[in-house]
């Protein structure tokens, strides 16, 4: 469920503790001597908090056999404009080259611009940092940006293979009128042609369910039933399958005062909407603490309610 994947991405709503639950499965890996990398992509960062580092774009270690890093998605977005003018470099007459870095600069502030370079760097961490950790875990953001983002390779692969398209039905134009029948070299088509093949990669790799595992976050609660009801089915329609679900701050059984009595009464309501909305998926029940989870103390403990949770569901499966 959690233990034999290569690869985790953690989602749900925002606040249902995605964050600690994500640096309790790093935790839990860690202590087995399995090489860890905890990678943020929410903008809201919390790692750096829960692990007290200042976390930033290049990984560091906040506990042995884990390394940590908080991706900076305007840094990220500045990097990948960088690369992207670096490509175009030598395809345009100099003269066009400032007319062009323009108009790449103005596309660097268009919607989408600063998750396709988050998912580039995402690409990079799994492709060619991946054989440095045994285990990948990324923290994402609330559950919509999550969707945009794990369905990217689809969407991006599609777009990809109609500019390789158009690309090389302009090359053949140029081949047989300006080259005498030459093939023409193409160096945008190069770089179209290897970004396909990553993203390819990528998309192979989410979708083997033997490598890549997709736990999603929620509390007993309305609202997070409802969102993460609809993140799994939009979900579903790209092929990703989310076989785990972690049901976290749940009270105890013994609560005193009316007040209390009926909070446990009304959770037992969404307990068992839970049970019947999410059949396929394995769950984790995982308790209210008492207090926040603002130490590796306390995310240690909390990784051991995790654990006995995950072995608890696996001897009843």
């Amino acid at each position: 469920m959690i233990g034999n994947k290569k690869v985790l991405f953690v989602g749900g709503k925002g606040g249902v503790g995605k964050s600690t639950s994500a640096a309790a499965i790093a935790l839990l890996h860690a202590r087995q001597n399995h090489q860890t990398l905890l990678v943020s992509t929410d903008p809201a960062h919390n790692v750096g908090d829960i692990f007290h580092k200042s976390l930033n774009n290049q990984a560091m270690e906040v506990y042995p056999h884990l390394d940590a890093i908080e991706i900076d998605p305007t840094q990220e977005s500045y990097n990948y404009i960088q690369t992207v003018k670096e490509n175009i470099r030598g395809t345009v007459k100099s003269h066009m080259q400032d007319e062009v870095n323009r108009q790449i600069d103005a596309a660097s502030s268009s919607p989408g611009a600063e998750e396709a370079a988050l998912f580039d760097r995402i690409v990079s961490i799994i492709l060619d940092e991946g054989d440095k950790y045994d285990t990948i875990i990324f923290d994402t953001a609330p559950t919509g940006h999550t969707i945009r983002l794990l369905t990217l390779p689809e969407l991006m692969g599609v777009w990809i293979d109609g500019m390789l398209e158009r690309r090389k039905k302009r090359n053949e134009t140029y081949t047989q009128l300006l080259n005498d029948g030459e093939p023409v070299e193409d160096p945008i088509y190069q770089v179209l042609q290897k970004r396909k093949e990553r993203f390819s990669a990528v998309r192979t790799i989410l979708l083997n369910n033997d490598l890549t595992g997709f736990i999603f976050i929620l509390n007993p609660e309305r609202l997070p039933i409802l969102e993460t009801a609809k993140a799994l089915k939009l979900l579903e329609k790209h092929r990703l399958q989310v076989n785990t679900l972690f049901i976290n701050k749940m009270l105890p059984l013994n609560m005193e005062g009316e007040f209390w009595r009926r909070r446990k009464e009304n959770e037992k309501e969404y307990v068992s909407w839970i049970e019947k909305e999410f059949p396929r998926q394995q769950k984790c029940y995982i308790p209210l603490f008492e207090t926040d989870i603002y130490s590796i103390p306390l995310l240690e403990e909390f990784a051991k309610h995790l654990k006995e949770s995950v072995i608890t569901l696996t001897e009843h499966s």
